[in-house]
């Protein structure tokens, strides 16, 4: 069985994220999205949360399963038997920073990566730009999926 996964905060998931998982669906038998935990960082949304939002828009496709990981991605790899590391790459300041990520990567388990060119609809987005627009009241409703955009804006609106 061939397995992936595409590692990332998702605080919001954007349509470029989604895109992302979209397409390693189809090359992989399964592909398991892994929602960081970073301790020293709140999220707008809780892991759960994410969780429970990427389950919801990546359900059609089948083959995703979703959780959260601590700690090196490589060792949630290791645990799940996973090879392959996909991920997007908006621009080539993306790139300077993931080849040196994906060398440590396969330097310290032999897990490789996948690069995958970012649609050009989605290339400047950002979940933090997405937060920051829609803070200030921008439309980002073409930038995310439905229920994520609306689960934004009650969370914007609740303060």
């Amino acid at each position: 069985m061939r397995r992936a996964v595409c590692p990332g905060s998702f605080d919001p998931i954007t349509n470029g994220h989604l895109d992302i998982i979209a397409r390693a669906s189809k090359l992989y038998d399964v592909v398991h999205v892994a929602v960081m935990i970073n301790q020293s960082k709140k999220g707008l949304f809780t892991v759960d949360e994410r969780i429970g939002l990427i389950r919801e828009v990546t359900a059609d496709f089948g083959n995703v399963e979703v959780e959260s990981f601590h700690g090196l991605l490589v060792d949630f790899c290791k645990q799940r038997d996973i090879p392959a590391i996909v991920k997007g790459l908006r621009a080539v300041s993306d790139f300077d920073y993931e080849l040196q990520m994906a060398q440590m990567n396969n330097g310290l388990s032999g897990v490789e990566t996948l690069f995958v060119p970012t649609n050009p609809t989605y290339s400047f987005l950002s979940s933090s730009l997405v937060k920051e627009v829609a803070k200030w009241g921008g439309d980002v409703t073409h930038l995310l999926p439905p229920v994520v955009n609306e689960a934004l804006a009650r969370r914007l609106a609740d303060g």
